[in-house]
């Protein structure tokens, strides 16, 4: 499971609820437990000032991005213009036989989300 820091439980959650197959599995005013539909991936979003988060651990995110594996990157790459998502980069073919699409949740986490490209061979 995965823990993203958040100044925003219900923008972050929005976010990751519309986009991908998560449902709130749990909610507090400093913690959110989403949980895939299938029960086989979690995602927490927690209060980036919470004292459960060490001080110096409280800063925007850098140094690294989550990816997720979808079926299709442009079907989420359509929803994601429909809610005026931060989009970093549009969906492209990749030299490595994944269709891929960059985005900005609402925490500046930087968001991968990728398909595999049919027949591809390498």
């Amino acid at each position: 499971m995965t823990n993203i820091c958040s100044d925003s439980l219900t923008e972050s959650c929005d976010f990751y609820t519309k986009l991908f197959d998560f449902d709130i599995n749990f909610e507090s005013d400093w913690f959110v437990h989403l949980i895939s539909k299938d029960q086989k991936l979690e995602l927490g979003i927690i209060d980036r000032t919470n004292k459960m988060v060490p001080k110096d651990f409280q800063n925007n995110p850098q140094g690294f991005y989550i990816t997720f594996v979808v079926d299709n990157a442009d079907e989420i790459f359509k929803i994601a213009e429909s809610k005026k998502i931060e989009i970093v980069s549009e969906p492209s073919d990749m030299f490595y036989g994944q269709r891929r699409l960059l985005l900005k949740d609402p925490d500046g986490t930087l968001v991968d989300v990728s398909s595999p490209i049919l027949g591809f061979e390498f």
